[in-house]
């Protein structure tokens, strides 16, 4: 019997979905379907309560938990964006060792995140860690500060190892996009008596305007959803200060042990984060034109 096509091709992926439907798709809709019922992991069964999981959730504390992701979210996308920008520039001239700088830019990006979240754990220990000893030896402080344990600097320190464990991707990827802008276009401008500033704002910028946008957009949807560095750090705390939702759904649902508040929380959250991938889509279709 022969096979056309479209049965062959049909045939090969047939294995791959079938792995997706039972690895992803089943526990995702799974997880959600668990928010309009009242459902614990401490007993069997559940019962259906409709809307109001997600109207509880709503009237909780999901303002403050959206306002903690976003700002771990933007802190985490931009701080990145204007590091790995600058490198960028930096390695894209020609300065001497560029190229060993380049593979020793991308080793924070290589290291795990629990990794990443032990080193700057140690970094930021209130009685050995390296952060106070310096600032102490610089005279910037006088006492050994607690910083991952005081809410006002908790998110600060989880956005600054974010931060260096993230810059690498964003400076590979718009290195890359400077390294398609025509060098003519620069000896150009540079006879016409442009200036570094007059150059970068009317050449590599409106170059690299379809790359920034999608970059940033991306990196911004990872960390819309980031767990690793944030629990390992902090575990949401102090007091809760830096819980974003992906921590919040697991202390709801593992800790609280109510699957049907923590479905509800993470229905809210995947809404919020489908615009997002949207918002993706539209500039990476309206990049490839």
């Amino acid at each position: 019997m022969k096979l056309g096509d479209g049965a062959f091709a049909l045939l090969l992926t047939l294995p791959g979905f079938a792995l997706l439907c039972a690895v992803v798709v089943y526990p995702l809709v799974s997880a959600l379907v668990s928010a309009f019922f009242e459902e614990s992991l401490l007993y069997p069964g559940r019962d259906f309560v409709g809307l109001d999981n997600i109207t509880a959730v709503l009237s909780g504390d999901f303002l403050r938990l959206l306002g903690q992701t976003m700002t771990f979210t933007v802190g985490t996308t931009l701080l990145p964006f204007i590091i790995g920008f600058g490198l960028a520039l930096a390695l894209n001239t020609k300065i001497k060792g560029a190229k060993a700088l380049r593979g020793l830019m991308l080793i924070p990006w290589l290291v795990p995140g629990v990794v990443v979240s032990f080193l700057w754990m140690w970094i930021f220990n209130a009685n050995y860690g390296v952060l106070n000893a310096l600032l102490e030896g610089l005279g910037a402080i006088g006492a050994p500060q607690a910083w991952l344990a005081h809410p006002d600097t908790a998110m600060v320190a989880v956005i600054v190892a974010k931060t260096w464990q993230s810059f690498p991707w964003m400076m590979v990827m718009l290195l890359a996009g400077l390294q398609t802008v025509p060098p003519e276009l620069y000896e150009a401008a540079e006879v016409d008596g442009a200036g570094v500033v007059r150059r970068f704002a009317s050449i590599t910028v409106p170059h690299l305007r379809g790359i920034i946008g999608l970059v940033i957009l991306l990196e911004f949807i990872w960390n819309f959803q980031h767990f690793d560095i944030i629990y390992v750090l902090t575990g949401g705390g102090p007091a809760g200060s830096t819980h974003t939702f992906a921590t919040a759904v697991y202390d709801t649902a593992f800790r609280g042990f109510d699957l049907g508040m923590a479905g509800a929380l993470g229905l809210l959250w995947m809404l919020l984060l489908g615009i997002l991938v949207v918002l993706y889509i539209h500039f990476s279709e309206k990049g490839e034109k």
